[in-house]
C-alpha cells in the first residue's frame, strides 16, 4: 500500500493524542497551567491527527458525510468516537485548568471512548481481508501499544518503560506474523482472476499499458534490505532510546526528548506498516506471487 503522508500523520498523532487523553482522564490530576499544557497537548495532537486524515480524501470538504455510515464503516465509527471523546473530556480539562473540582468519575466515559477511538482506528485496517498482513490481531495490538506507550510518556507515567517494552513485542509480532500472512491465506493469481481451476496462471500481457489508481495506491514494493533497516530504526527510536531516556531524572526536557525520539520511530514503523502491506489486487497485475 502507498504510505500517504496524511495517513501517517493521522495514525501516529491521533494515537498519541488519544492515548494521552486516556491517561489524563484517569491517572493524572493536573491543576492550573500544567493542566492547561497537558490537556492542550493531548487535544492538539488528537485534533491535528484527525484533520490530517481529511487530506487523504478526494474532497476534504465532504469529510462530514463519513459520520453517517456508522452502521457499516469503521472509519465513520472512529470519527464519531473521536468527537464524543473530545466533547466529554472538555469539562474535565477545563475543571483541571480552572480548579473547579469536577469529580473524576465524569472523566471515565471519556477515557473509555478514547480507547474506543484507538480501537476503531485500528479496525479500519484490521478488517481488510484483502490485505492479509493487516487482517490479524497484531494490527490492533500495535495501535494500542503505540497509543498507550506514547500517552504514558507524554503524561509522565512510571509505567511507560514497561509499555515501551510491550510495544517492542507488538512490533516484532506484527512483523513476524505479517511476513507469513500473504502465503497463509492462499491468495494467488488464480483466486484473484477466478481462473484457478484451469491450472497455473501467468501474466501474458499487463492489464493496463499505463499506471492507474490501483497500481499507485494498492501496489507498493519496498526492498528487503531497506525494510530491515527501517525495522531496526523503528525499534531503536520508538522503544529503546525513549526507555533509556526515561531512566534519567524526571524533567520536562527528558520527557520531551523521549517523546521526540519515540515519534521518529513511530513514523518509521507506520511507514513500514503501509509500505509492507500487500493488497491482493497486486496478483491481478502480476505484482505478487
Amino acid at each position: 500500500m502507498h504510505p500517504a503522508p496524511s495517513v501517517l500523520v493521522f495514525t501516529v498523532l491521533s494515537g498519541l493524542g488519544f492515548g494521552a487523553l486516556a491517561f489524563l482522564a484517569v491517572f493524572v490530576h493536573p491543576y492550573g497551567w500544567p493542566a492547561f499544557a497537558l490537556w492542550g497537548l493531548g487535544y492538539g495532537l488528537a485534533i491535528a491527527g484527525l484533520l490530517a486524515s481529511t487530506f487523504h480524501l478526494g474532497h476534504p470538504e465532504r469529510a462530514w458525510r463519513a459520520f453517517s455510515q456508522w452502521r457499516t464503516s469503521w472509519l465513520s465509527r472512529e470519527g464519531l468516537a473521536a468527537v464524543a471523546t473530545l466533547v466529554l473530556l472538555a469539562p474535565v480539562a477545563l475543571s483541571d485548568w480552572l480548579g473547579l473540582g469536577l469529580p473524576r468519575a465524569f472523566a471515565v466515559p471519556g477515557a473509555v471512548l478514547a480507547l474506543a477511538t484507538i480501537a476503531t482506528t485500528s479496525m479500519i485496517y484490521a478488517q481488510l481481508k484483502t490485505v492479509p498482513r493487516w487482517n490479524h490481531w497484531t494490527t490492533p495490538a500495535q495501535f494500542f501499544a503505540f497509543a498507550l506507550a506514547g500517552g504514558a510518556m507524554l503524561t509522565g507515567q512510571g509505567v511507560a518503560p514497561l509499555l515501551l517494552a510491550l510495544l517492542a513485542l507488538a512490533l516484532l509480532a506484527h512483523w513476524h506474523y505479517g511476513d507469513r500472512r500473504f502465503a497463509e491465506v492462499g491468495a494467488s493469481m488464480g483466486s484473484a482472476t477466478g481462473l484457478g481451476p484451469l491450472g497455473r496462471l501467468s501474466v501474458f500481457d499487463p492489464a493496463h499499458t499505463a499506471g492507474n489508481y490501483l497500481m499507485r495506491e494498492m501496489i507498493f514494493v519496498v526492498g528487503r534490505k531497506h525494510a530491515a533497516r527501517l525495522r531496526v530504526i523503528a525499534l531503536v527510536f520508538a522503544c529503546l532510546i525513549p526507555a533509556l531516556i526515561l531512566f534519567l531524572p524526571a524533567h520536562p526536557a527528558t520527557t520531551g526528548a523521549a517523546v521526540l525520539a519515540h515519534l521518529v520511530g513511530a513514523f518509521a514503523a507506520r511507514w513500514l506498516f503501509f509500505a509492507e502491506a500487500e493488497h491482493v489486487v497486486g496478483l491481478y497485475y502480476g505484482k505478487r506471487q
